[in-house]
C-alpha cells in the first residue's frame, strides 16, 4: 500500500481503476490486481477530495474493505448497506461515479452520502448513524419472504455501534435467524485489542470451508448424544472467547469472526468469500485505521474527518481545530472591529464562563465534542463533562436525571440529531417540567451535507411541546445573552443557532440575560403606501434589515419563538397592512404559524405572508445558494413581498 504525506495536485495515473465502470470486474481479479485497484483507489480518493473537499479520513480507512466487499458480493443484486455514509466515497468511485466525484456536496452534484435515487448500488439512503443493521435486516427478511437467494451486508463503525438502535437490530437479527452479514469497522477507537497474527489466523480458520463443514457436521453427529451438543457449543464458545471478543455477539445469535486486519486485502477478500456462503447471522470484526494511507490524517483522524478543497497553491488543507477565544477576558482591542465568530465557538466560550459562575452546570454531548466546541470545557471541567457517544436519546434522559437532582444540565446537540431524542424531550423533560437547557447547533440549512443534516424542523417540533421555551438569536451577542436566558429559565428551554459565523457583532464578556418573550424594534416604517412589518426570527434578521431599508418597512427582531412577544405582534398588526414572518425553518408549524395563531386568537385579521423553507427536503449546496434557491435571501424576500403587494 502506497503511503502519502500530501494530497496529489494532479490527477494520478489509475490504469486499472479506469477500466472499472461497475464493480463486477472486481470479481474476476486475482489478489495482486485487487491490491493494485486499492492503491489506485486511495490515490484517486485523495485527489478527488482535494479538489472538491468533503469527508476524508473515514473513506481512506475502508478502501481495502470496499474493494473486498464488491469483489465478494454480487452487487447490486446482493445488498450492501453503509452506516452513516461518511466512508462511502470509495464505494461511489467504484460504482460508476468516478468522474463525477469532483461535484460531490456541490449544488446539483453528487450527494455527500449514499442515496437511493443516485445509484442502484446505494441500497439505503443514510446520513444519520446506527441505521444500517435495521435496514439490512429488513432487506434480508424481505428476500427470505420472497424466496430469493440474496446476500445482505451491513457495514457499521464502532462509533455507530454505541447507539441503542444498533443493538436492538442485532438482537432481533439473532432472534429471527436471518441470513445477514454484519461487518464491524473498528477503527481503533473501541471494543477490542489490536490485531495480531494469531487473531488473523484464527479468523481465516473460523471462516474456512473445512472448519464450517466440521462445525455443522459435528453438530449433526453430536445431536444424537445426550448433552454432547451443548458441551461442544460451550467448548467452542470459550475457546473463541479466549482470543477474540466474541461472547457478546455470539450470545445475540451471531457467528462471530475476527478481529482481522482490514487493510490486509488478500485475507479480507478470502474471509468475505467464505462468509458469503454461510447461512444465518454472521458477524465479521474488521480493524481499520481512519485516514489510512495519508500520514497527516493517520496522525490526526479527528481533525481530518473532513477537509475543505485543496487550495490552488497545492497546500494540504489544515485539519479542523476549534476556534480559540479572540481575547482573554478583560482584554480589549478598540482599534480593530471584531472578527465574525462561529456560533459554536460563542457557545463554547459561554459554557466555560457559565460553568465558572455556577458549579451546578453539567455539559452533555452525543459524540459532537469538536463540532459543538466543547473541547475547552472538557479540558477545564472534565468532571462535569459527559460525552455519551452516539446516543441522543440517552443524552436527553441523562440530562433529565441530573435535573431531578438540582443540577443544571446543558445538552449541546445538532438540530437534526435532536430529532432522534424527541420522545425523551417530551416525556422525560417537558412532561416533568425539568430544568434542562438545549443548545441547538446547525439550525437551518447547513450546506453540503444535505437533507439529512439540515436543521429545518426544530422550530416546528419544539414549538408544539407544552412549557417549552424556544429562542432564536440574530447575532453572536444575542446568542450569548439568550443562552444565559435559557439557562436561568426554571424549565426546559432551547436556543437554536445556525452553522458558521455570525455577522460580526461585538460579544460582551458578561453573562447577563436578555428577557424571554421580548422582541427588539430595529426599524420603524415611514412614508406613504402600504405599511409592511417584517417579523424576523434568528438568522434571517440580516436579509430582513436589507429588505426593510429597500421597502421602508418596519423590522422586528423577534428573538423569542415561544413565548412570542404578544404586545409587539398585536401592535404591529394594528399599525401595518401586511405582516411578513421570516424564519430558517419549514413554514409548516414554524414560528410564522405561531404568529398566525396569536393573531387569530386575538381576533386580528391583518394580512400575513409566511416565508421560510419550503415543504420539500432541501438539497445540498452552499448555504447561500440554498437560501437563494428557497427565496430567503434579501432579493427573494423582497420579490415575495412585492408580489404579495401586487
Amino acid at each position: 500500500m502506497k503511503l502519502f504525506d500530501d494530497i496529489p495536485v494532479e490527477r494520478p495515473a489509475t490504469p486499472l481503476l479506469d477500466t472499472l465502470e461497475i464493480p463486477a470486474a472486481l470479481r474476476a481479479m486475482n489478489e495482486a490486481q485487487l491490491v493494485q485497484v486499492a492503491d489506485e483507489l486511495r490515490a484517486y480518493l485523495l485527489y478527488s477530495v482535494g479538489v472538491s473537499g468533503g469527508h476524508f479520513g473515514a473513506g481512506l480507512g475502508v478502501v481495502e474493505l470496499t474493494v473486498a466487499l464488491h469483489h465478494a458480493l454480487e452487487t447490486p443484486h446482493d445488498r450492501l448497506v453503509w452506516d452513516v455514509g461518511h466512508q462511502a466515497y470509495p464505494h461511489k468511485i467504484l460504482t460508476g461515479r468516478r468522474e463525477a466525484m469532483q461535484s460531490i456536496r456541490q449544488f446539483g452534484g453528487l450527494a455527500a452520502f449514499p442515496r437511493r435515487s443516485e445509484s442502484e448500488y446505494d441500497t439505503f439512503g443514510v446520513g444519520h448513524s446506527s441505521t444500517s443493521v435495521s435496514a439490512a435486516l429488513g432487506m434480508a427478511l424481505a428476500a427470505r419472504t420472497r424466496g430469493e437467494k440474496r446476500r445482505v451486508c451491513a457495514v457499521i463503525g464502532d462509533g455507530a455501534l454505541s447507539a441503542g438502535m444498533a443493538f436492538e437490530a442485532l438482537a432481533h437479527a439473532g432472534h429471527v435467524d436471518a441470513n445477514l452479514l454484519v461487518i464491524l469497522n473498528d477503527n481503533e477507537m473501541s471494543i477490542s485489542e489490536n490485531v495480531g497474527g494469531m487473531a488473523s489466523y484464527l479468523a481465516r480458520i473460523l471462516a474456512s470451508k473445512p472448519y464450517t463443514s466440521m462445525r455443522e457436521g459435528g453438530k449433526k453427529v453430536l445431536s444424537h448424544l445426550p448433552g454432547a451438543l451443548e458441551l461442544a457449543r460451550r467448548t467452542e464458545e470459550h475457546m473463541k472467547g479466549m482470543v477474540s471478543p466474541a461472547t457478546l455477539f455470539e450470545e445475540m445469535g451471531f457467528n462471530y469472526i475476527g478481529p482481522i486486519d482490514g487493510h490486509d486485502l488478500p485475507t479480507l477478500a478470502q474471509t468475505l468469500r467464505n462468509m458469503c456462503d454461510m447461512d444465518g447471522p454472521q458477524f465479521l470484526h474488521v480493524k481499520t485505521r481512519k485516514g489510512r494511507g495519508f500520514l497527516p490524517a493517520e496522525a490526526d483522524p479527528i481533525g481530518y474527518h473532513a477537509i475543505t478543497k485543496l487550495e490552488k497553491n497545492g497546500e494540504t488543507p489544515p485539519p479542523f481545530k476549534p476556534t480559540q477565544p479572540a481575547a482573554t477576558p478583560g482584554e480589549k482591542n478598540e482599534a480593530s472591529p471584531p472578527k465574525p465568530r462561529k456560533y459554536c465557538n460563542v457557545f463554547g466560550d459561554w459554557l466555560c464562563d457559565m460553568a465558572a459562575a455556577d458549579e451546578r452546570l453539567i455539559g452533555i454531548t452525543p459524540a459532537m465534542r469538536e463540532g459543538s466546541d466543547l473541547v475547552r470545557f472538557s479540558q477545564e471541567y472534565p468532571e462535569r463533562y459527559y460525552d455519551v457517544a452516539i446516543a441522543e436519546q440517552h443524552a436527553v434522559t441523562l440530562a433529565a436525571g441530573l435535573a431531578c437532582e438540582a443540577m443544571k444540565p446543558v445538552v449541546a446537540i445538532y438540530s437534526t440529531f435532536l430529532q432522534r431524542g424527541y420522545d425523551q424531550l417530551i416525556h422525560d423533560v417537558a412532561v416533568q417540567e425539568l430544568d434542562v437547557t438545549f443548545a441547538i447547533d446547525r439550525a437551518g440549512v447547513v450546506g453540503e451535507d444535505g437533507p439529512t443534516h439540515h436543521g429545518a424542523l426544530d422550530l416546528s417540533y419544539l414549538r408544539c411541546v407544552p412549557g417549552m421555551v424556544v429562542l432564536a438569536p440574530a447575532d453572536e451577542a444575542e446568542c450569548r445573552a439568550l443562552l444565559s436566558a435559557a439557562y436561568h429559565h426554571p424549565g426546559p428551554a432551547a436556543v437554536r443557532y445556525p452553522r458558521g459565523t455570525g455577522p460580526g457583532t461585538l460579544i460582551p464578556e458578561h453573562l447577563e440575560a436578555l428577557p424571554i418573550g421580548k422582541a427588539e424594534m430595529r426599524r420603524r416604517a415611514g412614508g406613504e403606501g402600504p405599511k409592511v412589518a417584517l417579523l424576523a426570527f434568528g438568522s434571517l434578521n440580516g436579509p430582513a434589515a436589507e429588505v426593510a431599508e429597500r421597502l421602508d418597512a418596519t423590522h422586528l427582531n423577534m428573538r423569542s419563538v415561544k413565548p412570542l412577544d404578544r404586545e409587539e405582534v398585536l401592535a404591529a398588526a394594528d399599525e401595518h397592512d401586511l405582516l411578513v414572518t421570516l424564519e430558517e425553518n419549514v413554514v409548516a408549524g414554524g414560528a410564522g404559524s405561531g404568529v398566525g395563531e396569536l393573531l387569530a386568537a386575538a381576533g386580528r385579521r391583518t394580512a400575513l405572508l409566511h416565508l421560510g423553507l419550503p415543504d420539500v427536503f432541501v438539497e445540498h449546496g452552499k448555504p447561500a445558494e440554498l437560501l437563494a434557491e428557497c427565496g430567503l435571501d434579501a432579493e427573494g424576500i423582497e420579490a415575495s413581498i412585492r408580489r404579495r403587494l401586487g
